[in-house]
């Protein structure tokens, strides 16, 4: 699923506007399987699975593989929606410096739900 992002964000005209200003590295682990997302003016220019020797990225989205996959379905079970919903269930850990995540939430937000959009097709 993490591999689709890349092409998911790229191709939303409206996605990349909204992320114009962003520039950062973030990144999404399963289980104990990390990935790196390099983000720049909105695009997502690089995905680098693990395993990661020393990662660089300023914030961290930490779940399990059974957390991440309800949470790409077409239409999540209730309390799956939203990562803020996952992390009150204490489902989901944010780490890092959550500075570039909270100026630039809703960007974010549509970034990590884009494999919602996938599974429709």
């Amino acid at each position: 699923m993490i591999a689709k992002i890349a092409g998911l964000v790229n191709a939303d005209r409206g996605l990349v506007h909204r992320g114009r200003f962003v520039d950062t590295t973030f990144m999404i682990a399963i289980d104990d399987a990390p990935t790196l997302l390099r983000v720049q003016e909105g695009r997502v220019t690089k995905v680098t699975p693990g395993p990661i020797i020393t990662p660089d990225y300023s914030f961290c989205l930490r779940a399990s593989r059974s957390v991440w996959e309800k949470f790409w379905q077409p239409l999540p079970p209730l309390g799956y929606t939203d990562i803020f919903a996952l992390v009150k269930q204490k489902l989901m850990q944010v780490e890092g410096n959550l500075h570039p995540f909270m100026a630039n939430l809703l960007y974010f937000k549509d970034v990590i739900a884009a494999p919602r959009r996938e599974t429709k097709r």
